[in-house]
Order: structure tokens, then C-alpha cells, then sequence
């Protein structure tokens, strides 16, 4: 909801200072949280931030008077009520209500959560506005995912983040890249190298680059009543792929709540498979932590763990079979196809209690919820991989290589291996003593990757499939592209094989620089084990056999650019540097041409 001022000048001045004081107040928490010992005194830390609130609060009375409408400033800010009264109450109750003995600590606390609070809302609130600026909207999401990536790279590098010594830059930033675009390759130990303040840093990427930190901003605005106008609509379409604009708002909250309801699912179900395996030393916090990590970095198709070996040690445990993979299967098939089922199951069940409770001609005219093509064909393609993956890794693994290899992957180890490969990244087995047969078969699924408006990477499935049908049209002579009964528009025929053409471009050019940093200094690695780290990252996939940790500098910085290039996709890359071009309104005469 967009407040008319006033004065706009005021309105301007306001939000510079708003801004500068947020910055200010991050600063303030990365010293007082950042360092073993804040190089700054307590004492000026907190008064800065008591002056920061007191700034925050006089702007929102300034706000107030200069709004045009007093009722529609409330009804947009109506969470600062609330949020305002428990403040109050925390301040001057500590030391007479409640916490006599320490008082300043109660304070402290209540206006450092309010600010925290008041940060994250901005933040959110600007990131909707500023993809529905009228700019383009694919630089809006570029710079976003470029911001966290730094901002993530900027807290991990602090003292209190790392286990031992504080990361280089480049360490940083790989890592942080590497969880904002849910790819999972590491050059540092996630379990062992990082601290309890490092490895949420790193779950908070995970987390907000699965969902995007504009879609997360659109649901922390529609969780606060703020309502969309039409431009931030049509952005956060644009942003989501969906298909209609009167849903929007649904599909948003949609999102949100089916996130953290699998999420908090896995979590649960993840809880017990811990205490399981002999050495174990967590206590419950760290056993939780370790469930809470697991099952979002798995639902986001990230890849990370808190272990050495992934999943190597649990590969007996049901969890990882029952919980872990369908959290990665649900996570790579769309925010848009749950939508569509979830839409699907809800109808029918409605039916079925109208049909057996209700009056049976009041469903008449009523015309029942039906699966799209999109869902059709993302279901379609991601069960055929599965099985595809899966049986040839088993027949290749038993009878291709190493008798010893073969014996301990079974069916569910070759199942796993077939759906982590599809942007997840964990592993139950050791990636780098599977045979080059199912190497070169775990390249192809990374390639593919997951469905569209998935947090997967890869060329998507839909995409596949549109290939494919392409070709099985020239091959039966026919005009137009056909699947499920339905015709694909040529337009999106052309994306499809531009979208391909990108990823293949981009995967040689990919493997060719890593060939010139990684050769010479390779040692036991093949050029297979570089084209396979290639495709991981472009894949944004985070399996390897072995070269992450040993990449060079100029490595890195390859992996670091091809893992974003990934997540975001090299088509939208190329519509935010073509945005303003605008589209010709001639043809050229056809003539025709020998291919083949």
C-alpha cells in the first residue's frame, strides 16, 4: 500500500535518514555480535542504539502528521500498535514487574529486537517496491541475489563465525554464493569450520536464496496487511512465473505456509535419525539444530550439512530415504505445480464432503479443479529421470566398476543418488569412487536440474520435455508442438532451445577455464572430475568428487560467477541486459534454408 504525503521533500529527507540509521544499526549488531570483543564500548553501542530508536520513532511521527490520509497511514503501519506496546512494556516494566536483578540487560534486549524487527521490515517492504519501480525488474533480482551474497560473505568473515581463523575474502564469498544460490559445493567444512553463529548465517542464506528475498519480502509485506498495488502485482508475477494476477496475493501466502509447514515436517521427522549412529555427542539443541538445518537445506535443494560426509554415515536410516528425499523432490518440482496440487486436493475434497453431505445438484455447476500442462509435464519428466537415474546408476555402479563399489549400493542408495542429482547435492555414497559411466549419468541430471519456479537450477524439465516434443513433431511432420493434448506456443519453443543453448555455452566455456586454473595443478583429478564440478555448479547441484577444496583462487572466482549464472538462469541474465531493447515491428522475406 502505497501513503500519499504531504511533502514530498520531507518524505525524501526522511527515508535517507531512515536508511542511514538502518545501516548504522547493522553495523552496530556486527560489532556487538561480529567480534570475541567488541573493539567498541558497550555503553556507546547501546546508547547509539536507544538513539536509533528514538530517530525511527520520532519518523514515524513526522510521517504521521505529513500522510494525506492519518487512516491509511495506521492501516498500513498497524503492526507498529503492537510492536510499540510490548516495547513500552519491556522498558518500563524491567526491574519493577518482572527481572529485578538485571534490569538494563531486559532493556537492551526489547529495543535491540525492535530495531532487528524494524530493519527486516524495511528491508522487505523496499525490496517488493523496488521490483515494481517501473525499472526492470530482472536487474532488481540480480542486484538482490548480488547484495546477499556480499552481505553473507561479510558476516562470515567475521571472528565469532569461524571456528579457527577468520576466512579470506574469497572463502567468504564463495561460501556465501554457495548458499545464496542453494548450490552446496564448500571450501570449508560447514560442520567443522564454522561456528554456531557462522552455520545461521549460512542457513539464513539458504533459506532466503531458495525463496528469493523478493518473494520473501512479498510475504513478510502481505504478513504485516500490507496490500499490493497493481505494478508490485504484476512484479512479483514476473518474479514467480505465475500465470495469473488475481492470485497473486494466494500464490504468495501459499508459498509461505507450504514452506514452513514441510519444512517444520522434515524437521520432526528428521529429529530421531541423529541419536541413532554410534559417536553421537549432540545434545537436544544440537540435535534440533541439526534437524531444522537439514531438512530446509534439503527442501531448498542446497545441499549443505553439517558432516564431513554428507549423508555417508546415515545411509542406513530410514530418514534419508522416507524424509530427504521427498523434501528434495517437492523443492525441485515449483512453487507452481504444489500450487496446482495443492489447489487440486482441496477441491476434490470439498466435492467429496458437498457430494456426501450436501445436496449432490449443487456440484452441477460447478466444474471440478483439473491439473495444468505445467504440472502435467514437470511430474511427468521428474519421475522419468528418477527412474532413468536410478537404473543406470544401479546397472553401471554393480557391473561397471569396482565389485567392492557395486555390493554397497543398493537400490535405495542408487534411488537416493538419482534425486540428489537433481540440484540437492547430498550423498549417501562417495561421489568420487562411482564409476565414470555414472558419473557422466549424474552429469546429465544436473543438467536437466529441477522444474521452474523451483529453488533447482539446471535447464528445468519443462524445458526438456518442450525439446524433446520439438523433435518428435519435425520427426511425425507436424505443424505445431504437442503434449498432453495440448499445442506449446513457439515462443516458448524458442525459449526452450535458447535456455539450453545458453547452459550448454555456458557449461563448455565453464570447463574450458577450469581446465586452464585446475590443469596443471589437478594432480589425481581427471578432466571427467573437472567437467563434473563444472556441471555441479553451473547445476547449482554442490556434488563433487573431490576438487572444490582444492580449487585455486582464479577457480573459485569461476565457480563463484558460474553458480550464480546458474541459480538465476543465463536467459534472465541476458533479459536484464537486454531489457530496453525494444522488439522490431518488421520481417524480413523468407527463403528457405538446408538443415540437416
Amino acid at each position: 500500500m502505497r501513503i500519499a504525503y504531504k511533502n514530498k521533500t520531507i518524505e525524501k529527507t526522511l527515508t535517507i535518514v531512515k536508511a542511514v540509521t538502518s545501516a548504522m544499526v547493522v553495523a552496530s549488531f556486527v560489532i556487538l555480535f561480529g567480534f570475541e570483543k567488541p573493539f567498541v564500548p558497550l555503553p556507546i553501542l547501546f546508547g547509539f542504539q536507544i538513539g536509533a530508536l528514538c530517530i525511527f520513532l520520532v519518523g514515524k511521527v513526522i510521517r504521521f502528521f505529513n500522510a494525506e490520509s492519518k487512516k491509511e497511514y495506521l492501516l498500513a503501519n498497524w503492526f507498529e500498535i503492537p510492536m510499540l506496546t510490548a516495547l513500552g512494556i519491556a522498558v518500563l516494566g524491567s526491574g519493577r514487574w518482572f527481572s529485578e536483578t538485571e534490569p538494563d540487560r531486559v532493556r537492551h534486549l526489547a529495543v535491540g529486537i525492535y530495531l532487528i524487527v524494524e530493519v527486516v521490515v524495511k528491508v522487505c517492504i523496499t525490496s517488493v517496491s523496488l521490483a515494481a519501480s517501473g525499472k526492470n525488474p530482472t536487474q532488481t533480482l540480480v542486484a538482490s541475489f548480488v547484495v546477499l551474497i556480499v552481505t553473507g560473505g561479510g558476516l562470515l568473515m567475521l571472528p565469532r563465525a569461524s571456528t579457527a581463523e577468520p576466512l579470506s575474502l574469497v572463502d567468504a564469498l564463495f561460501t556465501a554464493t554457495s548458499a545464496t544460490c542453494v548450490t552446496g559445493l564448500v571450501v570449508r567444512d560447514t560442520g567443522r569450520d564454522f561456528t554456531f553463529m557462522g552455520q545461521l548465517v549460512i542457513l539464513i542464506l539458504i533459506q532466503l536464496g531458495g525463496l528469493g528475498i523478493v518473494v520473501f519480502g512479498a510475504v513478510f509485506a502481505l504478513l504485516l496487511g500490507q496490500a499490493f498495488s497493481i505494478r508490485e502485482s504484476v512484479a512479483m508475477q514476473d518474479v514467480l512465473s505465475a500465470q495469473t494476477l488475481s492470485r497473486i496475493g494466494n500464490m504468495i501466502l501459499f508459498i509461505f505456509v507450504a514452506t514452513v509447514v514441510i519444512e517444520a515436517i522434515g524437521a520432526v521427522l528428521l529429529y530421531p535419525m541423529w541419536a541413532k549412529v554410534p559417536g553421537w555427542q549432540g545434545d537436544a539443541q544440537t540435535q534440533w539444530f541439526c534437524s531444522i538445518f537439514h531438512s530446509i537445506s534439503a527442501f531448498c535443494n542446497a545441499g549443505f550439512g553439517l558432516f564431513d560426509d554428507s549423508l555417508i554415515r546415515y545411509n542406513r536410516q530410514w530418514q534419508v530415504y522416507a524424509v530427504i528425499c521427498p523434501l528434495i523432490v517437492l523443492g525441485g518440482l515449483g512453487f507452481g505445480v504444489l500450487y496446482n496440487l495443492a489447489n487440486i486436493a482441496g477441491n476434490r475434497t470439498l466435492r467429496f464432503f458437498k457430494t456426501h453431505l450436501g445436496k449432490p445438484h449443487r456440484l452441477q455447476m460447478e466444474v471440478p479443479k483439473r491439473m495444468r500442462l505445467q504440472a502435467k509435464v514437470a511430474l511427468s519428466v521428474s519421475g522419468l529421470l528418477i527412474v532413468f537415474g536410478m537404473l543406470t546408476i544401479l546397472v553401471f555402479e554393480r557391473y561397471a566398476g569396482d565389485p567392492f563399489t557395486g555390493q554397497r549400493l543398493d537400490v535405495l542408495g542408487a534411488l537416493f543418488q538419482s534425486v540428489t542429482a537433481r540440484t540437492a547435492g547430498f550423498n549417501t555414497i562417495d561421489v568420487a569412487t562411482m564409476t565414470p559411466s555414472s558419473k557422466i549419468v549424474l552429469m546429465m541430471l544436473m543438467f536437466v536440474g529441477g522444474s521452474p519456479g523451483s529453488s533447482a537450477g539446471g535447464i528445468k524439465t519443462v524445458t526438456l520435455a518442450v525439446i524433446v516434443m520439438t523433435v518428435f513433431a519435425t520427426l511425425r511432420k507436424r505443424g505445431e508442438v504437442e503434449m498432453f493434448r495440448r499445442s506449446v506456443r513457439l515462443v516458448v519453443v524458442g525459449r526452450a532451445i535458447t535456455v539450453a543453448l545458453l547452459f550448454i555455452v555456458v557449461l563448455f566455456i565453464t570447463m574450458l577455464a577450469l581446465s586452464v586454473t585446475e590443469g596443471p595443478l589437478s594432480g589425481d583429478f581427471t578432466m571427467l572430475d573437472i567437467m563434473f564440478e563444472s556441471a555441479s555448479a553451473l547445476g547449482t547441484v554442490g556434488l563433487s568428487t573431490g576438487v572444490t577444496p582444492t580449487l585455486t583462487t582464479a577457480g573459485k572466482l569461476i565457480i563463484i560467477v558460474v553458480m550464480l549464472i546458474g541459480r538465476l538462469g543465463p536467459l534472465t541474465l541476458l533479459a536484464a541486459l537486454t531489457f530496453n531493447l525494444k522488439p522490431i515491428r518488421y520481417n524480413y522475406p523468407d527463403e528457405a534454408i538446408i538443415v540437416g
